[in-house]
C-alpha cells in the first residue's frame, strides 16, 4: 500500500489556533509499497517510527490517489465527449487520453517527443502532488497552519518523483509578493527509507503499532485498508467502467478481462455494444512498448481511447527506487510475488464512494471538473527547447 506522514514545522507558534500542540517538524511520507499482507502492520509501525523523529502524523496515500482517478473519470468523458459529438479537427486531439502519474513518461515526452504529444496526456495531477495540493492547501487553511511553515516530504518507488516534486508547475504563492510555496519538499525513495531504519538500526519487526491518523488515510473504522485494484495506480481500469457506466449505460461488474497483445506489458481490454467495439483500453508499461504506441499516434493509427503509460517494465512496483530483490531471488520473482500479494487484506472500494474524498469536494474543491479542481488538482506539461549546446553535444 501508500502511506505518507505529517507533523509541523520547527519552532512554529501555533497558540492561536492550535494550542494544544507542540512545535515539531511536519513531515510527510508518501507511496510506500510494502506486502499488504502485512500493511496494517506496516503502517502502524511506520506510524511508530516517524513520530518518534518528530512526526506528528501518518496517512496513505491511496486517499489522494482516489481523488485523481475521479478528476481523471471526469477527464476522460469530456475528452471523450468532445471527441465525437464535433467535427473540429483540434478535438480530435482529444484522444488517446494518456495518464499522467509517471514522471519518467512524463519527463521522456517532454524532452524527447515535443508538442504533438503532450495534448494527449491528462492534465490531471499524479497522487503525490495532489496530496501536497491538499496539505498545502487546503488542510492548512483548515488547521490555521501557514503552508511556508509545513516540510512535506513523500516516499516514492521512483527517482524521478524527485525530478517531479521539484518542477515549477508545482510552486504556488499565497500572496503576490509572498514566499513561493512547493507542494512537495523533499522525496524520498522506499529504498533510501529502508537505508534509514539501518541507520538508526531500528529493529523494525520489534516496533510497536501505533494508532492511525485518519484524517486523509483510506484506513476504516475496523481498522482494515482499502483502495482500488492495480498495482500502478488502476487508472485503466476505474476510467474504463466509469466510462462504460456513463456513456453506455453498462454496469461492468467482477474482474475485467485484460488480454496480453505483445507481452506481459502490454494488454488491453474492450467493451462490445451490440458487436461493435466501443472502448479500447491499454496497459503499456516499458520503454519498448511506450515508444510503440508513441508512433502509432504520431502518425494517426492508434486504436486506443485511453493508455495508462508507465515507463518501468511491470509498472511502478518495479521502480527504480523500490527495495531491491534479495541475494538468489530475481527482480521477476519478487515482482510476481508482490503482484499477488498487493492487494490481499485489503478491501477494494469505489474512489466515488471514498467519504474523505467526498468531503474534499463538499468542503473545497466544488465537484470534479470544477474551476477548483482544475486549479489545484490539474496541471499542464511543456515541451523542452534543447539548447544549442546540447543539440551540438547530442549531434
Amino acid at each position: 500500500m501508500s502511506f505518507f506522514l505529517v507533523s509541523i514545522k520547527e519552532r512554529l507558534s501555533l497558540s492561536l489556533c492550535l494550542p494544544s500542540l507542540e512545535p515539531l517538524l511536519l513531515f510527510i511520507l508518501a507511496f510506500l509499497h510494502f506486502s499488504p499482507c502485512v500493511s496494517i502492520q506496516v503502517f502502524k509501525k511506520l506510524t511508530t517510527l516517524f513520530k518518534t523523529l518528530g512526526v506528528k502524523a501518518v496517512f496513505d496515500t491511496s486517499c489522494s490517489r482516489d481523488l485523481t482517478l475521479i478528476e481523471s473519470c471526469y477527464e476522460f468523458i469530456t475528452r471523450y465527449r468532445q471527441c465525437h459529438l464535433t467535427t473540429d479537427e483540434k478535438s480530435k486531439l482529444a484522444l488517446p487520453m494518456i495518464s499522467s502519474a509517471c514522471p519518467g513518461w512524463i519527463c521522456y515526452a517532454e524532452k524527447t517527443l515535443g508538442s504533438y504529444i503532450l495534448p494527449y496526456i491528462s492534465s490531471v495531477k499524479s497522487p503525490q502532488q495532489t496530496i501536497g495540493a491538499i496539505i498545502k492547501n487546503h488542510i492548512c487553511q483548515m488547521l490555521c497552519i501557514r503552508p511556508e511553515d509545513i516540510y512535506h516530504v513523500t516516499v516514492m518507488p521512483c527517482y524521478d518523483k524527485k525530478l517531479e516534486a521539484v518542477r515549477d508547475d508545482f510552486v504556488f504563492q499565497v500572496e503576490a509578493q509572498g514566499e513561493k510555496i512547493t507542494e512537495v519538499d523533499s522525496v524520498l525513495t522506499t529504498g533510501e527509507l529502508l537505508d534509514l531504519v539501518k541507520s538508526r538500526s531500528v529493529d523494525f519487526a520489534s516496533l510497536e503499532e501505533s494508532p492511525l491518523d485518519k484524517l486523509l488515510a483510506n484506513a476504516a473504522e475496523g481498522g482494515h485498508l482499502y483502495g482500488v485494484h492495480g498495482s500502478s495506480g488502476g487508472y485503466a481500469e476505474i476510467i474504463f467502467r466509469y466510462a462504460a457506466k456513463t456513456l453506455f449505460g453498462k454496469e461492468i461488474v467482477g474482474p475485467l478481462n485484460f488480454k496480453t497483445i505483445r507481452n506481459s506489458d502490454f494488454k488491453e481490454v474492450t467493451l462490445e455494444v451490440d458487436g461493435e467495439t466501443v472502448l479500447k483500453f491499454a496497459l503499456c508499461y516499458g520503454f519498448r512498448n511506450l515508444q510503440n504506441v508513441v508512433r502509432k499516434i504520431k502518425a494517426g493509427k492508434c486504436e486506443y481511447q485511453f493508455l495508462e503509460i508507465m515507463a518501468c517494465p511491470s509498472g511502478c512496483l518495479n521502480g527504480g527506487g523500490q527495495i531491491k530483490p534479495k541475494a538468489g531471488e530475481s527482480a521477476k520473482d519478487l515482482i510476481q510475488s508482490l503482484e499477488l500479494k498487493y492487494m490481499e487484506n485489503v478491501t477494494e472500494a469505489d474512489p466515488l464512494e471514498n467519504p474523505i474524498i467526498k468531503g474534499l469536494y463538499a468542503e473545497w474543491l466544488d465537484e470534479p471538473g470544477s474551476e477548483k479542481a482544475k486549479k489545484h488538482m490539474h496541471t499542464e506539461y511543456h515541451p523542452i527547447v534543447k539548447s544549442i549546446t546540447s543539440q551540438l553535444q547530442n549531434w
